[in-house]
């Protein structure tokens, strides 16, 4: 039952769960993770027919409107949005028509991804947008400026890194006054959680929950979910 539910949450479960363990257990370096995630992934997003699952969305575009669209509510206004893990720069695209349509935000998209046929992918589609997509590691990429929003999920590094990731985006990417947000994800219901949910965990790993969104998910166990860390 509990796997069930894990796979609900992320169809990668199996292959990050396999990783991980293979890491902690010395049988493979970090190098090694990312390449064995890389295999999978990307020739999967390549290989999708539509933009919403060249981003790893399996639905239609009302479903991603309703998955992602959460974002829109995390967002402080005016200004420089970076999308960790980009792939093909859809969310970059569809975050910046959602937040000028329904709250009149101007958003400067960038883009980053660790896989360069991706971020190749990204800038054929994007063109104008091309010089602000870059290949990089979140976990190490220097960044040629800083940015208002930067957006993350934690599942791009590996689980005993997550932490140095949101202390190396917060400190190097996000500008003063400006937001780290962490999500979409999906997660149990409250009344379903074993354990404290991510935004608890990462409260542990002191980072300061500035604000959160929530939507329903079509799994009823689970909720789409996204949370926000301020930079002073």
């Amino acid at each position: 039952m509990r796997d069930d539910i894990e796979r609900a949450k992320n169809r990668g479960h199996d292959l990050l769960a396999a990783a991980d363990a293979d890491l902690e257990a010395g049988r493979i370096t970090e190098a090694a993770w990312y390449a064995r995630i890389d295999a999978v992934i990307t020739p999967a997003y390549l290989a999708a027919e539509n933009p919403r699952a060249q981003s790893g969305h399996s639905g239609d575009e009302a479903q991603w409107h309703h998955a992602r669209g959460l974002l829109v509510d995390l967002l402080s206004g005016d200004g420089t949005f970076l999308d960790v893990g980009c792939a093909n720069g859809y969310l970059m695209e569809s975050l910046t028509r959602w937040a000028r349509d329904e709250r009149g935000i101007a958003l400067e998209a960038h883009g980053l991804d660790i896989a360069p046929s991706l971020a190749t992918l990204a800038r054929r589609r994007l063109p104008d947008l091309a010089s602000r997509i870059h290949v990089g590691n979140a976990l190490t990429w220097s960044p040629p400026r800083r940015y208002e929003h930067v957006r993350t999920g934690l599942e791009y590094v590996p689980r005993r890194r997550r932490r140095d990731l949101l202390r190396h985006l917060l400190d190097d990417l996000v500008a003063p006054g400006g937001r780290l947000i962490v999500g979409v994800y999906n997660e149990e219901r409250d009344d379903l959680l074993r354990g404290p949910s991510l935004e608890a965990r990462v409260a542990s790993w002191g980072f300061p929950i500035g604000g959160r969104g929530e939507h329903p998910h079509r799994d009823a166990r689970l909720r789409y979910r996204a949370f926000w860390i301020g930079k002073t």
